[in-house]
C-alpha cells in the first residue's frame, strides 16, 4: 500500500506539473523568460533583491536544505560573477555558522547519533592538523558541507575561527560554480551550450576539486618542510631502512624500475622472518610433528613408539634450514640485483639525508629523494616483578639459547595465547617439554570463533600442553634456585615453576633510534601513515610491522609494493594501500587459517550473514589419511554466494585458504568454486564441498516441484 501511494502521489505531481503550466520552465525560452523578468525585477530593486536571496541563501544552508548548488548557479545566473561570488560567499559562510552553532547547542544529541562515524573522523583530524583540517576539507569536501556544518559543531574549534577559514575555504567553490551559472545565463540557443566558454566552465566544475587538491598539497608541502632545505642534487632516489620483507622488496623494486636504492641494515639480512620467525618456527613445527606421527604410528597400521629426540639435532635442522634459505635475501644476491647494501644503523637526519653508522665504525651520510622505513617489530616484554632477572626468551632470542642445549628443557612457562605462543608451546610439548601455557583471556587465539579457540585448546592439550586460561601473570619469582611465574585467577594464586619462561604476549614496532621522534613523525603504536602509506612527510613512507596494522610477513611485502611506488613514482600517479583481503593462519597441527570476516566479527558489525560448514570428517582425502580433525566455514550475506569471509580448520588449511583468498580478491563466489573441477582425491576438494552445501541449501525448491513434475509427465 505504501508503494501504491508513493506511486500515485509522484503521478499526480507529474499530471498537476504539466496542468498548471510549469512544463514551460523546462525549456530553454521558458528558462531566459524567468531570467528576464526576475533581472528587471532586479534592477529596479537591487538592494531588495540582493537582500531577499542572501537571506534565502542563508536560511537553506542554516536549514542544511538540499539545493545550494543550484543556488549558487542562480546566484551566477542573475547577479553576474562578481556580485554573485560576493552574495554567495558571505550568505554561505553566515548560514554555515548557524548549522555550526545550532548542532553546538541545540542538535548535539541527534547529530551524535546520526554523524558519530564522522564525528571521530573528523576530530581525528582537528586533533592531528589543527584548524587546517577543516580548510581542507572546504577547499575538497571529503563529506558534504551540509555534514561538515553539523559535525563541527561537536567538536572544539572555535566560532570565529570556523567562520574565517569557511569563509576562505568554500571562496574556490563559490567561484567555479557562480561562474558556470553566468554561462549557462548567456544562453541563446540549445547550441550554445556547445561553445568552448560554456564547455570550459563546466569542465571546470569537474576539475576545481583537482585545483583544490593541488592548492592544498601545495601548501601543505610548504608547511611540514618548513625550516628544512632541500638538496638541490640526490645522491640516491631512495633510501630503504632495514632489510626484514617489507625493506627486500621495496629495494628489489626500486632496483627492478632502474632507480638508484640503497638498503640500510644493522643485524642480519631477511629480518626476524627468516632469522628468528617464520623460518625457524615451522622448522620446529615440523620437527614436533614427526615426533607426533611416530607418536601414534598406529594410526597408520604401523607400531607406535616413543621417539629418540636428540635436541641439539632438532635445532641443528633449524639452523640449517635458514641457513639454506639466507641465499634468497642475502648481500650478495640484492648487490647482483643493483641494490646497494649497506649494514649499519640509520638515522633520518632530515627528510631528505639519511646517516649511517656503519658496522666498520665509519658513518657515511647520504641525501636522497624518497625514504621507505622498515624497520619491523620486536617481542613486547610486560613489566611484570622479577622478570629482569627471570632469564626469559623470546621468540627472537630462544633460537639461540636452545642451540646451547644438549636436551629439550625439562619444564616451559609460555605466557601468551596468540598465534606465536600457541606454535612454540604445541611444538615444544611434542618435543618432549612439559609445557604450561598462560593466557589472560578466557580463551586462546581470541581474534577468532569460539569453535576455532577450543579446536586450538583441544589440539594443545592432546599434545600435552597444559593451558591456563583466564589467568594474569603477577610476577616471576626465584625460591632457593628455582625460578617460577606466578599466576593468579578469581585472586586465587598458582606458582608454574619453569626451565625455561618464553614470553609470547605480542609484538612492537621499532621506532626508535632512527631520528623519527626528532622529525616529529607520529607514531601511535606504530609509525602513522596516510592511505598510501606516507607519513606527515610525503617523501618519508614506511611499511611492514613498523607502519601495522597487520604483523604478517605477505602483508609487510604487500605494503611495499605501495610504499615503493608511491615513494618513486607518487608524483604521476599513487595507489592507496589495499587491505580488502588479508589471509592469516597460525600454524597448530591443526593448521588454523582466515581470510575475510568470521562469524564473530560478522554479528558484531550487524552483517545479515548465512554460515556454510563442511567437516573434513567426510572428505575422502582427510579420511584416507586419518587427518579429519576441523571444518571449512564460509560467511556470506543472506542469500548471496559473495564471500565475506573463510576460515578453515585442518591439515593444510593454510594452502587451502589460497582459493578464498582468490576468490574474494577477484570477486568470485561460491557458484565459482562449485563450478571448477577439483582433482580427486585432495583436500582442496573440501572447499568444492563446502560450495556445494552453500548450493543445496539454496536450491529451487518450486522449481525443483515443476521439474519433478515434468519428468513424471515423461514417464508416462
Amino acid at each position: 500500500m505504501k508503494k501504491l501511494f508513493v506511486i500515485a502521489l509522484l503521478a499526480a505531481t507529474f499530471v498537476a506539473f504539466y496542468a498548471f503550466g510549469f512544463d514551460q520552465y523546462l525549456t530553454l525560452d521558458g528558462v531566459k523568460d524567468a531570467v528576464a523578468q526576475f533581472q528587471q525585477i532586479y534592477q529596479e530593486h537591487p538592494i531588495l533583491v540582493l537582500a531577499i536571496f542572501f537571506l534565502i541563501y542563508v536560511i537553506a544552508t542554516a536549514a542544511s536544505f538540499p539545493g545550494a548548488a543550484f543556488l549558487t548557479l542562480a546566484a551566477g545566473a542573475m547577479f553576474g560573477l562578481v556580485v554573485g561570488v560576493i552574495v554567495v560567499s558571505f550568505a554561505s559562510t553566515l548560514g554555515a555558522t548557524l548549522a555550526f552553532l545550532a548542532s553546538r547547542y541545540v542538535l548535539r544529541t541527534s547529530i551524535e547519533a546520526r554523524f558519530g562515524d564522522r564525528l571521530k573522523v573528523i576530530n581525528d583530524g582537528l586533533e592531528r592538523d589543527g584548524a587546517f583540517y577543516l580548510f581542507t576539507l572546504r577547499m575538497v569536501p571529503a563529506v558534504p558541507f551540509f555534514v561538515i556544518n553539523l559535525v563541527m559543531g561537536l567538536t572544539r574549534i572555535r566560532t570565529f575561527t570556523y567562520a574565517w577559514i569557511s569563509q576562505i575555504g568554500m571562496l574556490l567553490g563559490t567561484a567555479v560554480y557562480v561562474n558556470a551559472g553566468t554561462q549557462l545565463a548567456s544562453l541563446e540557443s540549445a547550441g550554445g551550450i556547445f561553445t568552448p566558454t560554456v564547455l570550459g566552465s563546466f569542465a571546470l566544475l569537474g576539475i576545481a576539486p583537482w585545483i583544490a587538491k593541488a592548492i592544498i598539497n601545495v601548501i601543505k608541502r610548504r608547511k611540514v618542510y618548513e625550516g628544512y632545505t632541500k638538496p638541490a642534487s640526490f645522491d640516491r632516489n631512495m633510501i630503504v631502512i632495514g632489510a626484514g620483507a617489507a625493506g627486500l622488496v621495496s629495494a628489489y623494486i626500486a632496483a627492478q624500475v632502474k632507480a638508484k636504492v640503497t638498503l640500510v641494515e644493522a643485524h642480519r639480512m631477511g629480518g626476524d622472518c627468516l632469522n628468528t620467525g617464520c623460518v625457524p618456527s615451522k622448522a620446529l613445527i615440523k620437527s614436533g610433528r614427526v615426533a607426533a606421527m611416530i607418536r601414534k604410528a598406529d594410526h597408520y597400521g604401523l607400531k607406535a613408539t616413543a621417539p629418540e629426540i636428540p635436541f641439539k639435532q632438532v635445532i641443528a635442522r633449524v639452523k640449517h634450514v635458514i641457513k639454506a634459505i639466507e641465499p634468497h635475501d642475502s648481500v650478495e644476491r640484492y648487490t647482483d640485483l643493483g641494490v646497494d647494501v649497506v649494514q649499519g644503523y640509520a638515522t633520518v637526519i632530515d627528510p631528505w639525508t639519511v646517516e649511517i653508522a656503519l658496522n666498520n665504525g665509519d658513518t657515511q651520510r647520504l641525501t636522497t629523494r624518497s625514504i621507505v622505513i622498515a624497520s619491523g617489530a620486536e617481542p613486547f616484554v610486560p613489566p611484570l616483578k622479577g622478570i629482569e632477572t627471570s632469564g626469559y626468551l623470546t621468540s627472537d632470542t630462544m633460537w639461540d639459547a636452545f642451540e646451547k642445549l644438549d636436551e629439550v628443557p625439562r619444564r616451559i612457562a609460555v605466557l601468551g595465547g596468540g598465534p606465536i605462543g600457541c606454535e612454540i608451546a604445541q611444538a615444544m610439548a611434542r618435543l618432549g617439554s612439559a609445557v604450561t601455557q598462560v593466557e589472560m583471556a578466557d580463551r586462546l587465539l581470541v581474534r577468532e570463533d569460539d569453535e576455532v579457540s577450543k579446536a586450538a585448546q583441544h589440539a594443545l592439550e592432546e599434545a600435552g600442553v597444559k593451558v591456563l586460561t583466564g589467568h594474569t601473570a603477577k610476577s616471576v619469582d626465584d625460591i632457593d634456585g628455582t625460578r617460577a611465574l606466578v599466576v593468579e585467577k578469581n585472586g586465587s594464586q598458582v606458582s608454574i615453576p619453569y626451565d625455561a619462561l618464553i614470553i609470547a604476549v605480542g609484538r612492537k614496532a621499532r621506532l626508535s633510534g632512527y631520528g623519527l621522534e626528532e622529525l616529529g613523525i607520529d607514531t601511535a603504536g606504530t609509525v602513522v601513515t596516510d592511505d598510501f602509506l606516507a607519513t606527515k612527510f610525503p617523501n618519508i613512507f614506511a611499511a611492514g610491522d613498523v607502519a601495522g596494522p597487520f604483523q604478517f610477513t605477505h602483508t609487510a611485502s604487500h605494503q611495499a609494493w605501495f610504499a615503493s611506488v608511491n615513494a618513486l613514482f607518487g608524483q604521476v600517479k599513487k595507489f592507496k594501500a589495499d587491505y580488502r583481503v588479508i589471509p592469516a593462519v597460525t600454524y597448530l597441527d591443526p593448521e588454523i587459517a582466515r581470510v575475510g570476516i568470521n562469524e564473530r566479527e560478522a554479528r558484531d558489525r550487524g552483517i545479515d550473514y548465512e554460515v556454510t560448514r563442511y567437516d573434513l570428517d567426510d572428505l575422502d582425502r582427510a579420511i584416507a589419511e586419518s587427518e579429519t580433525a576441523g571444518f571449512v566455514k564460509v560467511i556470506t550475506p543472506a542469500g548471496k554466494d559473495t564471500i565475506l569471509g573463510a576460515t578453515i580448520v585442518g591439515n593444510h588449511a593454510g594452502e587451502l585458504l589460497a582459493e578464498y583468498t582468490l576468490a574474494m580478491k577477484h570477486k568470485l563466489g561460491l557458484n565459482k568454486i562449485l563450478g571448477t573441477i577439483h582433482p580427486y582425491p585432495t583436500m582442496a576438494e573440501a572447499n568444492k564441498f563446502a560450495a556445494g552445501e552453500w548450493k543445496k541449501a539454496h536450491k529451487p525448491e518450486k522449481l525443483l516441484g515443476f521439474v519433478e513434475r515434468y519428468h513424471t509427465w515423461r514417464r508416462g
